[in-house]
C-alpha cells in the first residue's frame, strides 16, 4: 500500500492550479513578477513610447490643432533661444545642485563611516532621514517664509549687522533679486536641502566599504592627509559620490515645484512642460522638453555605470 500524501489534493479549478504552480518554480517565479513586468510594460513604457510618438508631431500655429505627421520641427524648436535657455538654466542648476550635495555630504558621510558608532549612527541616519518624513510642499513652504524679505533669514542677519553682505549677495544680477525668496541662488537653496539626505546615504555606504588599513598603510608610506585624501580616499568613495549625483542630478532636471513656488519666475523643463502641456495646449513640445532629460539622464547612467557607482546603491 502506497502512503497518503501529507497534504491531500485540494478540489477546484484555482486551487490545482496554484498547487501546479508551487510544484514548477520557475512558473511560480513567473507568476509572481507578472503583475510588475505588466505594469512597467503597459503603463510605464508604454506612455514613455506614447510620449516620445507625441514629440515626432507638430502644432499647428495659426488652428492650435495638433498634425499627427511625423516631423523633427518640435525638436528644432528647441534650439530657439528662449527654450535653449530653459535647458540650459536647468542644467546648470542640476549640476550646481550635486555640486554642492557632494561637497556638504561627504563630510557627514565620512564622520559617520569613521567616528560614529551604536546610539550616535542610529542618531545620524534618524538626522538624515527625518528631513525625508515631513510633506515635501510642507518643506519647500517653509523655506518660502524663511527667505521671504520679511523671514526669518533677513532678521538673522539684520540682528548679526550683515544686511550689507546680504543685499550685496541678492544685487548680483544672475542670481540675486528682490529677496532670496525670488532669486535663483534661494532655489539653488531650497534644492540642496531637499536633495541632500540622497546624496549623503550612497557617499556613506561608499565610504563604510573603504577599508581603514589603506589610510594606514597610505600614512606610513609618507603621504600627507590632502594626499591620502586625492589618492586613496576620493577614489574609492567616488562611485558613492557619482551614485548620490544620480538621484540629485535626475530630481532636480525633472522638479517644477521648488522653481514655481521658490524661484525667479524664469521657466526649468519641469515648468516648461506644464505650460506647454497645460496653458498653451502644446503637447508635442511639451513632449519634446520631456524627452530632454530622458536623453540626458540616459548618457549620465551610462557614465556612471562606467565608473560603478551602480555598486554602491
Amino acid at each position: 500500500m502506497t502512503s497518503p500524501a501529507i497534504f491531500a489534493p485540494r478540489s477546484g479549478v484555482l486551487a490545482r492550479a496554484a498547487d501546479w504552480a508551487i510544484r514548477h518554480p520557475r512558473m511560480f517565479v513567473f507568476l509572481m513578477v507578472l503583475p510588475i513586468v505588466l505594469w512597467l510594460g503597459i503603463v510605464y513604457i508604454g506612455a514613455l513610447i506614447a510620449l516620445l510618438m507625441q514629440s515626432f508631431f507638430s502644432i499647428d500655429e495659426f488652428s492650435g490643432v495638433v498634425q499627427h505627421e511625423f516631423t523633427l520641427k518640435t525638436y528644432a524648436e528647441l534650439l530657439r533661444p528662449s527654450n535653449f535657455a530653459i535647458i540650459t538654466r536647468t542644467v546648470a542648476m542640476a549640476a550646481a545642485v550635486t555640486l554642492a550635495s557632494a561637497v556638504l555630504a561627504f563630510p557627514m558621510a565620512y564622520f559617520a563611516a569613521r567616528y560614529a558608532r551604536g546610539k550616535w549612527k542610529a542618531l545620524f541616519y534618524i538626522g538624515v532621514m527625518l528631513p525625508l518624513w515631513s510633506s515635501y510642499l510642507v518643506k519647500v513652504y517653509a523655506w518660502k517664509l524663511v527667505l521671504a524679505k520679511e523671514g526669518i533669514l533677513t532678521w538673522i542677519f539684520a540682528q548679526l549687522h550683515l544686511s550689507w553682505l546680504l543685499d550685496a549677495v541678492l544685487a548680483i544680477p544672475v542670481v540675486g533679486g528682490n529677496s532670496l525668496s525670488v532669486s535663483y541662488l534661494g532655489t539653488f537653496i531650497v534644492f540642496v536641502y531637499i536633495w541632500l539626505p540622497y546624496m549623503i546615504i550612497p557617499v556613506q555606504a561608499a565610504l563604510e566599504r573603504v577599508p581603514a588599513p589603506l589610510l594606514e598603510a597610505a600614512s606610513d608610506l609618507g603621504a600627507t592627509p590632502k594626499q591620502s585624501f586625492r589618492m586613496v580616499l576620493l577614489p574609492l568613495a567616488l562611485p558613492g559620490i557619482v551614485a548620490g549625483s544620480i538621484f540629485t542630478f535626475s530630481l532636480t532636471l525633472g522638479d517644477y515645484i521648488i522653481p514655481q513656488i521658490v524661484g525667479s519666475g524664469r521657466l526649468f523643463i519641469g515648468q516648461a512642460v506644464y505650460t506647454q502641456q497645460g496653458t498653451a495646449g502644446n503637447i508635442p513640445l511639451a513632449a519634446a522638453f520631456t524627452v530632454v532629460p530622458i536623453v540626458i539622464m540616459g548618457i549620465y547612467l551610462w557614465g556612471a555605470r562606467k565608473m560603478g557607482a551602480f555598486d554602491a546603491l
